[in-house]
C-alpha cells in the first residue's frame, strides 16, 4: 500500500497545481500514483462475487471512483486522501454492480426473507435470533438455512454501506468532504443511524462481531479472516452474511421508526 506520510509530502505540489491551477498533467500524476488503491479495493471486493463478475469490471468502475475522488477532494482540509478515495472507489464499484444487476432476483428475495426473519424475531425477543429460531420462522431445515446463507453471501459482500443510507455513494461522504455547515436534521438522522448500527453490532454473536471488525475495520479479506479464526472460508462467508442481515434488519427498523415519527 501507499506510504501515507511520504505521499502527502511528495504530492502536495501536485495537489496545489491541480486544484489551484487546473494543471491536467498534475492530475494525471495523482491518478497514476493512487491507482494501487483501485487494485487493492477491487481485490477485496472480488471475494465472494459471482464468477461472471470479473476483476477487470471492478477495476474499471473503481478507476472512475478514483478520478471522481481526485476531482472533488479538498486537500487543504488536512484529511487523508487514501481513506476518502477508498470510499469513493468502493461506492463506484457498488454502483457499477447495481447497474449490471449482478445479483439474481431469487437471491435478493431470499436475502429479504432472512432479513425480515431477523427483524421480527429480534424485535419480539429483544435479543439476537438464533439459527434454530430463524429456521423455525422460515419453516426450513438447518441444511436449507446454511445453503441460503451461501447463496445470499454475494448480496451482502458489499452491503454494509447500503443500509446506512439508501442514496448514492456521494451522499455517504458529505460530512467528510465539504459542506461545513451541517444541516441539523441530517445531523440528527446521522446520529440515530450511528447509534442503531452500534446497537446492532453489540447484538451480533462474538464470531460475527469479529468477522465484521476484521473485514471492515482491519481491511482483511474473507480468506485472511478464515486463517486468523481457524475457520473455513465458507464458514466466514456465512458469519459475514448473518452479521450483515442482522445489521440491515436493525437499520431497517430504525428507518421505519424515523419515518413514522
Amino acid at each position: 500500500m501507499i506510504d501515507h506520510k511520504r505521499s502527502r509530502l511528495s504530492h502536495q505540489s501536485f495537489w496545489q497545481r491541480w486544484k489551484e491551477d487546473g494543471d491536467l498533467e498534475a492530475k494525471k500524476q495523482l491518478i497514476e500514483h493512487y491507482l494501487p488503491l483501485v487494485d487493492y479495493v477491487s481485490s477485496r471486493m472480488a471475494v465472494g462475487l459471482p464468477k461472471n463478475v470479473t476483476k477487470d469490471d471492478l477495476v474499471s468502475n473503481g478507476a472512475m471512483g478514483l478520478i471522481d475522488a481526485i476531482e472533488k477532494f479538498d486537500y487543504q482540509r488536512g484529511l487523508q486522501f487514501e481513506t476518502y478515495a477508498s470510499w469513493r472507489i468502493r461506492g463506484s464499484i457498488i454502483d457499477g454492480l447495481r447497474q449490471g444487476d449482478w445479483v439474481p432476483r431469487s437471491v435478493r428475495d431470499k436475502a429479504k426473507k432472512m432479513e425480515d426473519a431477523y427483524t421480527v424475531l429480534e424485535q419480539r425477543n429483544l435479543r439476537s435470533a438464533t439459527d434454530e429460531e430463524v429456521c423455525d420462522y422460515l419453516n426450513i431445515t438447518d441444511k436449507e438455512f446454511q445453503q441460503m446463507l451461501q447463496e445470499v453471501a454475494v448480496s451482502t459482500i458489499c452491503s454494509l454501506e447500503d443500509p446506512i443510507r439508501e442514496e448514492e455513494s456521494e451522499t455517504r461522504l458529505t460530512l467528510l468532504v465539504d459542506d461545513k455547515a451541517v444541516n441539523p436534521e441530517s445531523k440528527v438522522h446521522e446520529t440515530f443511524l450511528k447509534e442503531t448500527l452500534m446497537q446492532g453490532i453489540d447484538r451480533l454473536t462474538p464470531k460475527e462481531r469479529t468477522v465484521v471488525s476484521l473485514f471492515y475495520y482491519e481491511d482483511l479479506s474473507l480468506s485472511e479472516i478464515a486463517e486468523v479464526m481457524s475457520l473455513s472460508p465458507s464458514r466466514i462467508s456465512q458469519l459475514h452474511s448473518k452479521a450483515i442481515l442482522r445489521l440491515r434488519a436493525a437499520l431497517s427498523k430504525q428507518k421505519d421508526q424515523l419515518m413514522h415519527k
